[in-house]
C-alpha cells in the first residue's frame, strides 16, 4: 500500500536530486506498490522502465541454463538498478531476474526519459555514474568471494553486508534463503552459522539472526 506521494520519496530518499529533476520525475513518472515475492524483471524481457527504490528491497539474480539462480546483489531504498539502465539506453533485453523480497514502493521512470535526464540534469548524471560504480564494486566482491574465499568467509561477509545495509542487528531470514543466495545447501549454512554462534559472532533466533560482533 502506498501512503506517501512521489514527491515525498524524492525528497526523503533521493535528497541529492536537484529541484528541477524532482519536478520532472514527479510530473512524468508513476509510483508503484509491488508486494513481496513478485518478479518484476525476467531474463529476456525488454524493459520499459527504470526503477528507483523508495522503500522495501529487491533481489537481483542471474539465471543459468538449467534454471538455477545465482544471487547478484540487493536493491535498497535510495538505489536504482544499473543493469536496467544499461538495457534501457541500449534497448536490449534483460540478462537478469529481479524479485521483491519485501513489500516495495518504486518510482517508475519511462525509458523515453533516460537520454534527456542524462543530458539535462547533473544530479541524475552523477547518480547514474555512482550506481554503475557501486554495482561494479559489488560484482567484484561477488567474484572475489567465489574465487578466493571459503564458504565460511563468504557467509560472514554476506551477513555483515545485510546487517550494515539494513542498519539493524537483527536479520529475519531463513537458512534456506541464505543457502540459495550463496549457492550452497541449507545444511552447510546451518553448520557454519552454528560455528559462528559458538564463536560468539551471532546469536541464532527463530527465523532470524542477531549480530553480536
Amino acid at each position: 500500500m502506498i501512503t506517501e506521494s512521489i514527491s515525498y520519496y524524492l525528497d526523503h530518499v533521493f535528497p541529492d536530486f536537484e529541484p528541477e529533476l524532482k519536478q520532472r520525475l514527479a510530473k512524468d513518472c508513476i509510483l508503484k506498490y509491488i508486494p513481496a515475492g513478485e518478479v518484476i524483471m525476467r531474463t529476456g524481457q525488454f524493459i520499459k522502465h527504470t526503477l528507483l527504490i523508495g522503500s522495501g528491497r529487491v533481489k537481483l539474480y542471474r539465471q543459468g541454463d538449467d534454471g538455477e539462480e545465482a544471487f547478484i546483489y540487493n536493491l535498497e531504498p535510495g538505489s536504482a538498478c544499473a543493469l536496467s539502465m544499461i538495457c534501457n539506453t541500449k534497448q536490449e533485453a534483460s540478462e537478469i531476474m529481479a524479485k521483491t523480497v519485501e513489500d516495495t514502493v518504486a518510482i517508475m521512470i519511462p525509458i523515453q526519459l533516460m537520454d534527456e535526464l542524462m543530458q539535462k540534469y547533473k544530479s541524475w548524471y552523477y547518480f547514474v555514474i555512482a550506481n554503475y560504480r557501486a554495482r561494479f564494486e559489488e560484482l567484484l566482491v561477488v567474484f572475489d568471494n567465489v574465487v578466493f574465499k571459503g564458504m565460511d568467509e563468504r557467509l560472514e561477509f554476506y551477513l555483515k553486508n545485510h546487517f550494515e545495509n539494513r542498519k539493524t542487528n537483527i536479520l529475519t531470514i531463513t537458512h534456506q534463503e541464505i543457502g540459495n543466495d550463496l549457492n550452497t545447501s541449507r545444511e552447510v549454512v546451518s553448520r557454519l552459522l552454528k560455528k559462528m554462534e559458538q564463536d560468539k559472532k551471532i546469536r541464532l533466533l527463530r527465523n532470524s539472526i542477531q549480530w553480536l560482533s
